[in-house]
């Protein structure tokens, strides 16, 4: 069910690499684009993180946000080591 969830928030992104953004041109102030960080932390941290984190990468995607290499935050380690 999560694969399922994820591949359907994944498909507008893809899209919009497929048909959008050849015409707008590459243009992103970020290194990965904002298109490739949200497929990728959607793979890797699932729907609800996952999409939190495109809107918070998004949402700095500004004149007045910042720039440069901003990657995918490793996936933590859920198992708990005493």
């Amino acid at each position: 069910m999560r694969a399922a969830i994820v591949w359907l928030l994944v498909l507008p992104f893809r899209g919009y690499r497929l048909f959008l953004s050849p015409w707008l041109g590459h243009a992103c102030r970020f290194q990965p684009t904002c298109s490739a960080y949200a497929i990728e932390v959607l793979e890797a941290h699932g729907p609800l993180r996952g999409l939190w984190l495109t809107i918070c990468r998004v949402a700095r995607c500004n004149p007045w946000g910042g720039s440069g290499y901003d990657p995918v935050p490793p996936v933590p380690n859920r198992k708990a080591t005493k």
